[in-house]
C-alpha cells in the first residue's frame, strides 16, 4: 500500500483549481502522516472525536474539513481548529456553529449540504431551502460564519448517467445561489465527487474531490 504513490497518481489528474480532501476517517495517524510527508495538507473526517484526536497529534499547518453529519452538541470540540464543515444542513446547525467559533474568535467557513441523491439516507436541504437559508436576516446577522459553498453526495449507484444528472443539478443549485452574496455568504466551492467519481465530478464542476480509499486503500472497520 504506497500512499505517496496513490496520492501523486490523483494529484497528476486533478486540474489546478480543484481541492484533494484526503478522506482519513478510521486511518491511523501514521497513514495521515505518510500523506502529509508525500506533502497533503486537507484532511476530512467524519467523526469529531477521531479528528479531535489526530488534530492533536498531527502537524498546525494541516487544515481540517469535517464532512460527516453533524450533531449540533459535538461543534464545541472542534470549533477551535475546524477549517470547513461540509455538511451544514439547517439553521439550527449554522447557529451553532456560529456560537461556539464565537468563542474561539474565529470565523468558520461552511458548505450548505444539498440533498441531490435519490436516496432517502443521505441528508440535505432542498435547493429552495439552501435559496431561504442564504436570504434570511437571520444568517446575515451571524457574524461568525462564512458559507462559501455547497456540498453534495450522489446515490450510491454504478449508474454514471444518474450520478452526473445529480452533480448537474449541485452545479445548477450553485449557480443559482451564487449571486446571493451577502457579507458572509460567498458562494466560490462545490464539493462532490469521492474516490469512484471524482472526475466525472469535476467534469460536471466540482471545485474539491473527497477521496478515501483511492488514497488510503479500503477503509477500516
Amino acid at each position: 500500500m504506497n500512499i505517496k504513490q496513490n496520492l501523486n497518481d490523483i494529484t497528476s489528474q486533478l486540474p489546478e483549481h480543484v481541492t484533494l480532501v484526503a478522506v482519513s476517517k478510521t486511518k491511523p495517524v501514521s497513514d495521515l502522516m505518510e500523506a502529509y510527508q508525500a506533502g497533503q495538507r486537507v484532511f476530512g473526517e467524519n467523526k469529531i472525536q477521531e479528528m479531535v484526536e489526530k488534530q492533536e497529534q498531527m502537524p498546525k499547518d494541516i487544515e481540517w474539513h469535517m464532512i460527516g453529519h453533524v450533531q449540533r452538541n459535538k461543534v464545541k470540540y472542534m470549533a477551535e481548529f475546524v477549517n470547513l464543515i461540509h455538511g451544514v444542513d439547517s439553521f439550527k446547525l449554522l447557529k451553532e456553529i456560529n456560537k461556539q467559533a464565537k468563542k474561539h474568535d474565529r470565523i468558520i467557513n461552511c458548505l450548505l449540504q444539498i440533498k441531490i441523491a435519490e436516496e432517502d439516507t443521505k441528508f440535505g436541504m432542498s435547493p429552495a431551502d439552501a435559496k431561504a437559508l442564504m436570504a434570511s436576516k437571520e444568517v446575515a446577522s451571524l457574524s461568525n460564519v462564512c458559507i462559501i459553498g455547497v456540498m453534495g453526495m450522489a446515490t450510491f449507484t454504478e449508474d454514471l448517467n444518474q450520478i452526473e444528472e445529480e452533480f448537474k443539478r449541485l452545479k445548477t443549485t450553485f449557480e443559482n445561489l451564487k449571486h446571493l452574496k451577502t457579507n458572509n455568504c460567498e458562494l466560490k466551492t462545490i464539493s462532490m465527487g469521492m474516490s469512484g467519481d471524482f472526475k466525472l465530478a469535476i467534469d460536471c464542476g466540482s471545485t474539491m474531490v473527497r477521496v478515501g480509499s483511492s488514497i488510503f486503500g479500503a477503509r477500516n472497520q
